[in-house]
């Protein structure tokens, strides 16, 4: 109106008041971003060289677990997603400490690795003495598969968890099966020349002179891991003692090779393993390998007991028709692993310890399993399953052949004593 004054807003205060929405936005974005911090977790195994179609086959199923259990529901901690971050150690444990100094310098807190034990000792070394330097920024060890005792008995630490059963655990029940099988009087033991070896070795004989004395051990002998091509030479040996059962601890390349060979020679017996399945191993072996191939493991194998375990099967087999679910425990690991996460709050690697010791979870399969908090060894129940092409509903490799429960240990029934005497760290 005329003659009514006006109060014009200085150039300084109309900058600050357009800017103040920007500023709000940015600011809640920026929030937002930040409880959307993903939680990263390093996969450490060999992802080149001669072993690794076993790394690359763990590090698909483990990105498939995060996925399908938890980033699809919408993630964990209320709404973070899980970050898995490959790390290729080329199974060599000087190639483990390159990456784990990656591992730190990229701030991941979580490590899971699992192929050969002696790299997981490498590995177990390295983390405690990380932590020890570094308090509040500490990394926990997930041992998916190496099952050295050593690793929960005299090496034991309270920032490494095992999931898997280890060699002597496993041992117990094979050679239980074993013994039973009065067919059986000449046993060769053969296998990779490396610590886990060595306890398969010793363990196997041990344990089958204490509960069948009767059975003759006629071969006990190790070979380099990961450089034969051709097990003609060991074979002949097997032949030649009469043995009418092997056992062997083979992995990967080391595992077709041993027993192709066996099969071409025309020895038809029982080859008891740990191994021997899965990941080109079934495909390559096929008919020859029916009711001849054994393994000790965690997981049932055919007939699946769950409705859940199966959906599971067919979504990843309909995601990647080329693969096959072969480590179980490694949904059973992120899932606890998940789960002390959510009991705590957040993703720190102490408090995540305290909360997986003693805890109990029950796997897709419908088998409680526990956590031992004295030496963080799991405790699940152990089967025994044969390489067939009959009532297989599941197979391997799209063989058409593949494992089928046998024999089956309830968990209580595998605990074994341990020596650990684990020094915990205070805060």
């Amino acid at each position: 109106m005329p003659g009514e004054s006006k109060v014009h807003p200085k150039p300084a205060a109309r900058f600050l008041t357009r800017l103040l929405p920007v500023l709000l936005i940015f600011l809640a974005v920026s929030a937002s971003a930040q409880e959307r911090e993903p939680v990263r977790i390093g996969f450490m195994d060999p992802l080149s060289g001669p072993f690794a179609s076993i790394g690359t086959s763990g590090l698909l199923q483990l990105h498939f677990a995060a996925d399908y259990l938890f980033n699809s529901k919408g993630g964990i901690l209320d709404g973070r997603m899980i970050e898995i971050v490959p790390l290729d150690n080329m199974q060599s444990p000087t190639e483990t400490q390159i990456q784990f100094r990656r591992a730190v310098s990229e701030e991941l807190r979580y490590i899971f690795q699992g192929n050969s034990s002696a790299v997981a000792n490498a590995l177990n070394t390295a983390v405690l003495r990380h932590n020890r330097r570094n308090p509040g920024q500490e990394i926990l060890q997930i041992n998916y598969s190496a099952v050295d005792p050593i690793l929960t008995e005299e090496n034991c630490s309270f920032w490494h968890f095992r999931f898997d059963a280890h060699a002597v655990m496993k041992l117990n029940v094979l050679t239980d099966f074993i013994a039973l099988n009065e067919e059986i009087q000449r046993v060769y033991v053969i296998g990779q020349d490396y610590s886990f070896g060595h306890v398969v070795a010793e363990t196997s004989e041990r344990m089958l002179n204490e509960k069948r004395p009767d059975i003759e051990i006629v071969g006990n002998e190790f070979h380099p891991i990961g450089q034969v091509k051709d097990f003609t030479p060991y074979v002949t040996k097997i032949v030649a003692s009469g043995a009418d059962a092997v056992i062997t601890g083979n992995f990967g390349a080391d595992m077709v090779s041993l027993a192709r060979s066996i099969i071409d020679s025309g020895l038809d017996i029982p080859i008891y393993t740990f191994y021997a399945a899965y990941d080109g191993i079934t495909a390559t072996l096929g008919a020859d390998g029916k009711n001849r191939i054994r393994l000790v493991h965690n997981d049932s194998g055919n007939p699946i007991p769950t409705e859940e375990r199966k959906q599971f099967y067919r979504d990843f087999k309909a995601a990647h028709p080329d693969r096959d679910v072969t480590q179980p425990r490694l949904m059973n690991a992120l899932s606890m692993l998940v789960q002390a996460m959510e009991e705590t709050g957040g993703d720190d690697p102490y408090e995540v310890a305290l909360a997986l010791e003693d805890m109990r979870f029950t796997t897709l399969s419908g088998e409680e399993i526990w956590m031992r908090g004295s030496d963080h060894q799991i405790i699940q129940a152990l089967h025994i399953s044969v390489m067939t092409d009959e009532n297989i509903e599941f197979d391997a490799d799209n063989s058409g052949f593949g494992l089928y429960t046998e024999h089956f240990v309830p968990a209580e029934q595998t605990v074994m004593e341990t020596s650990c005497e684990m020094r915990r760290p205070q805060r």
